[in-house]
């Protein structure tokens, strides 16, 4: 384990209760964390030098009934043992009431990833601006990236409604005759 690494999870276990925190490589630690520390939690690495906010992603697990937010940092620092880290903040909703707090307060750029989360897993940002359409279309009863969602059943009803290349332009030669 890598003296940057361990020194991070000594840190964060002895200034957070409830965490449990992996260095699994030189370059990353996973933290993991209940939803009601994880804003502190961000805000402690932030404050820690960890002030990029790269990623943040879902991972449905239907068979918990949870959905795991994933918040991924990193550094922008001269020092490179710092800057080469990664810190994977991961803290579980419940699907059945898929609702969290934004963190754009803490950081800015987090305010697309919530609106895709919103918009792909269903997930209400309290605190979010704007949570419009960034992606998508039409609205679906259940979002597409849940793991319930039946995507055969969406692909035939969609691809269903919309005409062949070859019938449009029979039908189009079938009007040309016919004028």
């Amino acid at each position: 384990m890598n003296t940057m690494g361990q020194s991070l999870k000594e840190a964060l276990l002895s200034s957070f209760e409830n965490l449990q925190v992996e260095n699994p490589e030189e370059t990353r630690v996973i933290v993991n964390c209940r939803k009601d520390s994880l804003y502190a939690v961000l805000n402690y690495l932030k404050n820690s030098g960890y002030d990029h906010l790269a990623l943040i992603s879902c991972v449905d697990w239907i068979e918990k009934n949870e959905l795991e937010l994933v918040y991924i940092l990193s550094a922008y620092t001269e020092d490179k043992e710092q800057s080469r880290m990664n810190i994977l903040v991961k803290t579980s909703i419940s699907r059945d009431k898929s609702e969290f707090q934004s963190v754009i307060n803490l950081f800015e750029n987090a305010e697309p990833y919530e609106r895709e989360l919103h918009e792909l897993y269903g997930i209400h940002f309290e605190g979010h601006p704007r949570l419009t359409p960034l992606l998508l279309e039409r609205k679906y009863k259940i979002p597409p990236f849940r793991k319930d969602f039946d995507t055969r059943k969406y692909v035939q009803q969609f691809f269903d409604e919309v005409p062949f290349v070859e019938d449009e332009a029979e039908a189009e030669e079938g009007e040309k005759k016919g004028s």
